[in-house]
């Protein structure tokens, strides 16, 4: 983890962040003696019944703590990310044992983070301390009135009470300008709302013009920035270019790609024959996702489209049957398609999400021991 000053937008002023790099997580896992003792003592928190093995009721808390680290939504609150645990438990358990020995929770936790390394050094993580400062230099500044009426136009003013305009100019403001993404509910219901009920006047509810939304918000922004200053929000904040060049660094190691390709397909079901129905190419590039700089299916919208499109412009959703190797080469002209439409049209995604847990805790079953 490493601590870096940063300018924002047009201010000068600076602001520390802090920047998840990955570069924690591969000292830890490339040190075989502190990693060896790292894995002793978590193995035997995890072992309950003392018996040198991990059962599945025993991995849960490690599959939790590692679906948190890679930031998903608790167990059972998403289809998505439940798929996503359950394939974590997997790689633990190879699908069908019951326990797992001490040797394989330590190769199947170094694969893991170092996976989670090779991420985070490629898309870092950097954590910020909004704590209302950015807000009020922005409110205060000389782009103000400028960017807010831009953002009053995307909005739209027609037949809109004050309040939900408000609301929907606040959610527009980015991390840049000061502002925590108002998506998250303990942000609205702890930030935004007292803002709104401190400055609530009798003409709240009615349609209002540019001149006294402009005049408002930044009533209700400056409550805003009180507030922040009071309970400062924590949200880490990451940036992502899809641009196809992971994809072709996987396709330009013909031993890795084989590899890749021949982990897939492992638990990929075949007739009696050896074949294996195109229904399963979907199944196979997510497993290789990872290794190809890709997100997982489903994770972006415009990554899935792109897929979507690529399945059918080479008809790979016909449901057909097909010899292995053939089914190796569609999936190696899906990735190679793939790739030349994002280094045509890279996607840039960015997210932001509240953190509501201290970093140092967040995550128990993965920090080091003292």
């Amino acid at each position: 983890m490493e601590t870096s000053a940063s300018t924002t937008g047009t201010s000068q002023k600076k602001k520390t962040e802090q920047v998840l790099d990955g570069s924690d997580i591969m000292e830890l896992v490339e040190n075989e003696e502190v990693f060896s003792s790292f894995v002793d003592h978590k193995f035997k928190e995890l072992d309950k019944d003392s018996d040198g093995q991990l059962s599945v009721k025993e991995l849960q808390p490690a599959v939790a703590d590692i679906g948190a680290a890679l930031g998903l939504p608790a167990q059972g609150s998403s289809p998505d990310s439940d798929h996503i645990y359950s394939e974590v438990l997997n790689e633990f358990t190879n699908g069908k044992q019951e326990k797992v020995s001490k040797t394989e929770f330590k190769e199947v936790l170094s694969d893991i983070l170092l996976g989670m390394a090779a991420g985070l050094k490629r898309d870092p993580i950097v954590i910020l301390r909004i704590d209302g400062e950015d807000l009020l230099e922005f409110i205060n500044g000389p782009s103000y009135e400028a960017e807010m009426v831009s953002i009053f136009s995307q909005i739209g003013l027609d037949d809109a009470s004050l309040r939900d305009c408000i609301i929907k100019a606040l959610e527009k403001l980015t991390v840049e300008q000061g502002m925590p993404p108002c998506s998250d509910s303990w942000v609205m219901s702890n930030i935004v709302e007292p803002a709104l009920q401190s400055c609530n006047g009798n003409d709240q509810e009615k349609p209002v013009s540019q001149e006294i939304l402009l005049e408002e918000f930044k009533k209700v922004a400056e409550r805003v920035a009180l507030n922040l200053k009071e309970q400062p929000v924590i949200v880490a904040h990451s940036e992502n270019t899809f641009d196809g060049s992971g994809i072709k660094r996987l396709l330009s190691n013909k031993f890795e790609l084989e590899k890749s390709l021949n982990n897939a397909l492992e638990n990929v079901p075949k007739d009696r024959s050896g074949k294996i129905s195109k229904e399963y190419l979907r199944v196979v590039l997510d497993v290789v996702a990872p290794s190809a700089g890709l997100p997982p299916i489903g994770a972006i919208e415009q990554i899935d489209k792109v897929v979507a499109d690529v399945f059918n412009m080479i008809n790979a959703d016909d449901g057909k049957m097909v010899k292995e190797d053939e089914f190796k080469k569609l999936l190696t002209e899906i990735l190679g398609s793939i790739m030349l439409q994002l280094e045509g049209n890279p996607i840039s995604v960015s997210s932001n999400s509240v953190v509501h847990e201290p970093l140092a805790s967040s995550s128990s079953v993965l920090q080091p021991t003292s």
